[in-house]
């Protein structure tokens, strides 16, 4: 029982980050991450909130991969619904300023990409498996037998696109997050000596199997 609540907590803490971690970047106002470009975007077509925005993506994201034959984990689920209900909260409490110039929106990119790299830390070593962004990388990776890096490319590029079409803001600090988030990520993973090959991910119905015992 005590394991599974600190995994749940581990789970819980990592989406709260990365949720922060997306609001601080875009409040740095310098252009969004490509994700949150795409979020924006339907956000501003369509009236709803950043966060609905977000839910929906990763619910399309879900029904694809589920379709294409990814198996799904507790978190997967989890990260889908709650990383966009922390992202309205953070954003109606109003307490992460905007950035006051393109200095200062550097230094709150770097910071929210961080941020989310922690975020990532916690969510995965709680091992209820990845967000949906991340299957949806999987999928590809294996249908296309393009390499992982391409497929993150082409997705993002994409989204951006749309996104921008749309209204959603992409600027120096889309460039900057497509680039420096994986630097983030293992300087945080590197800190903590982290090895994400070691996690061995539940899938959601061995996660109720287990602890239904």
């Amino acid at each position: 029982m005590k394991s599974i609540i600190v995994r749940l907590l581990n789970l819980l803490f990592g989406i709260a980050l990365s949720a922060l971690g997306v609001v601080i970047t875009l409040r740095a106002n310098i252009g969004y991450a490509p994700w949150e470009v795409f979020h924006v975007g339907i956000a501003k077509t369509t009236g709803m909130t950043i966060g609905v925005a977000s839910i929906i993506v990763g619910i399309v994201i879900v029904v694809i991969v589920t379709v294409l034959g990814e198996t799904l984990g507790f978190g997967t689920l989890a990260s889908m619904v709650l990383t966009g209900v922390f992202i309205d909260v953070f954003i109606f409490f109003d307490f992460v300023p905007t950035a006051a110039n393109f200095a200062i929106g550097i230094v709150m990119l770097v910071a929210g990409l961080f941020m989310l790299a922690f975020g990532s830390y916690f969510y995965i070593r709680s091992a209820f498996g990845v967000g949906p962004r991340d299957n949806l990388m999987v999928v590809l990776t294996r249908k296309t037998r393009l390499p992982v890096g391409a497929c993150r490319g082409i997705v993002e590029a994409s989204v951006t696109f749309v996104g921008w079409l749309m209204g959603g803001m992409a600027g120096v600090g889309t460039i900057l997050a497509f680039i420096a988030i994986s630097f983030c990520v293992q300087i945080v993973f590197s800190a903590f000596k982290f090895d994400v090959t070691a996690v061995k991910h539940e899938t959601l119905s061995e996660t109720f199997h287990i602890n239904s015992k």
